[in-house]
């Protein structure tokens, strides 16, 4: 089986997680210093954002220059010691690959604009005329994912499609420069050592030839999201299929250590499960995140259809399983609880194939909220000021000390990339390290246990205790059996005709009863695989069951 199978990630946002220069920034020299903290949570791999220069219009994904290493982020020597240091501790080192857009501060934007209509440089981006009398019009109805038309009109009067903010235009994927540009940039981050790229809005390269309006209600069914003329665009596949055998055949660096095979992950908002598994396709890409399950009600029915449709896929071992992100609110807010965020660790990291974990998931942050003059997310602004955008999941990790900038960086809290809560003293990793009961020790735990049973071959399917319609969830995989209770009143987990001795719970158990928004993990001592040792649970606090 290869690594990426049943991989954990952990996704590194490199502004926020550690500063080695003092500036109040995070830097890849933080990251550096902080890797073990990856490797001692037992991650096997680390996916890092974008550190590209930027302008920062959108956290780093306008891209001046997808070859480099932003200088307030470090040099490209930094990035080769984060390379040798991910690979010393064992952990495989995927980067961001954002090939949909660039900022509109790359060269090739500004020589574009330069160059007027009808030119070769104009033919890198997606340059239209307007509709209207005069052309005053967007060329066609399409909407930017931030709020607003996905068109902004030049000095010269022809309009640039970008489907994110206006700084971010969107390239001509038909144009065998860009192609080949890309090609290159790949190369370049394999010769430099990483073991793979995270493809990001990779379902959203290719539009439809003509760029037709999409019409009414375009954003108000996911599952038919292919129908939108700048979705999901069959031309996708040959690309992927390219990128797959350049993957493939491009030599590992010298002192490599095997295996060499490099990974492709697509952050796909497709969630058709059949359509979604064409990205995965034995010649594609080995993984796509699951957006499906993030975005999941605490629900026990819809969370078992979207697990069932999954893994029913095509290539379904393959779907990589995540319940947060950069881009989304964090599982502790979003889902209601600190409990049930603990809980769902424990569904996710039960599942058959990979998973990522977002940095300070793991700590069980909640959601900060950033004050109005401190928001740096674009959709603040595009949005007339209703929605404050995805900052308060972006707030630097909370390493230690009482008060903010809790050990992230040595400069005055008010200078932090940005502003951290004055209660996450809890939070910080010195004091969850302190605690057996802490969200720390749970994730810590949880992979330990992943990693010693072989509960995630892709290719076996759980096998269900509970009913579509049950009010928990409990599946078995291999020797390791996963029991969630969904329901309001204490559930006696000895009835479900589980088996096994229980061996980690999300928070402490009700005698014979799990409850409300608790997991429990099970292991069978009769299993041939089974090879823990009772006595290692014995004087531990709730987190592991005794």
């Amino acid at each position: 089986m290869s690594w990426w199978q049943d991989t954990v990630c952990y996704e590194l946002y490199p502004r926020a997680f550690a500063d080695w220069d003092g500036d109040g920034t995070g830097d890849l020299a933080g990251a550096t210093a902080r890797l073990g903290h990856i490797a001692e949570l037992g991650a096997d791999a680390v996916w890092i954002t974008p550190f590209y220069p930027s302008p920062l219009a959108d956290g780093g994904y306008d891209i001046a220059d997808h070859s480099a290493v932003a200088a307030d982020l470090g040099t490209s020597e930094d990035f080769d010691r984060l390379t040798d240091r991910a690979h010393d501790l064992g952990l495989k080192l995927i980067v961001d690959l954002v090939p949909n857009h660039t900022s509109d501060q790359h060269p090739w934007f500004q020589e574009a604009l330069a160059a007027g209509p009808g030119s070769t440089a104009r033919g890198r981006y997606l340059f239209r005329q307007g509709r209207g009398l005069a052309g005053e019009l967007p060329p066609n109805d399409w909407q930017s994912a931030f709020g607003g038309p996905a068109w902004t009109r030049v000095a010269d009067g022809e309009w640039y499609c970008h489907l994110h903010a206006s700084e971010q235009p969107d390239l001509n994927w038909r144009e065998a420069e860009v192609r080949s540009a890309f090609a290159d940039i790949l190369r370049y981050w394999l010769d430099r050592g990483v073991d793979g790229f995270r493809i990001d809005v990779a379902h959203a390269l290719f539009k439809a030839e003509g760029m037709p309006d999409a019409g009414p209600g375009q954003h108000q069914d996911p599952l038919r999201n292919h129908l939108m003329p700048y979705y999901d665009q069959e031309e996708l596949h040959p690309l992927y299929r390219e990128w797959r055998k350049l993957l493939d055949t491009h030599p590992a660096p010298p002192g490599a250590v095997a295996p060499h095979d490099r990974v492709m992950v697509a952050e796909s908002a497709v969630f058709d499960p059949a359509r979604l598994a064409r990205y995965i396709r034995p010649d594609e890409m080995h993984q796509a995140f699951n957006f499906a399950f993030l975005e999941a009600a605490w629900d026990p029915v819809e969370l078992r259809r979207v697990i069932d449709a999954s893994l029913s896929a095509p290539g379904g071992g393959a779907v990589t399983w995540l319940l947060s992100s950069h881009d989304a609110v964090r599982p502790v807010t979003r889902l209601g609880s600190a409990r049930r965020a603990r809980a769902a660790a424990l569904l996710m990291l039960a599942l058959p194939g990979s998973a990522y974990i977002y940095q300070g998931e793991e700590l069980g942050l909640p959601q900060a909220t950033v004050p109005d003059h401190r928001i740096r997310d674009p959709l603040w602004e595009r949005s007339g000021h209703t929605d404050r955008g995805r900052d308060g999941s972006r707030v630097p990790l909370p390493w230690s000390g009482d008060l903010p900038p809790y050990g992230f960086t040595t400069a005055r809290a008010e200078r932090t990339w940005l502003p951290q809560p004055d209660d996450w003293a809890p939070y910080t990793v010195a004091a969850q390290e302190r605690d057996p009961a802490s969200t720390l020790t749970l994730y810590r735990e949880a992979l330990r246990l992943r990693r010693a049973h072989p509960a995630h071959e892709p290719t076996a399917a759980p096998r269900w205790y509970s009913a579509p319609t049950d009010p928990y969830l409990a599946f078995r995989r291999s020797a390791l059996t996963c029991v969630v209770n969904f329901g309001t009143q204490p559930l006696p987990w000895a009835a479900l005709g589980v088996t096994g001795s229980p061996v980690l719970t999300s928070g402490p158990l009700d005698g014979g009863t799990i409850p409300p928004d608790t997991a429990v993990w099970l292991i069978d001592d009769t299993d041939p695989q089974h090879n823990e040792d009772p006595q290692h649970y014995e004087g531990v606090g709730h987190g592991r069951v005794h």
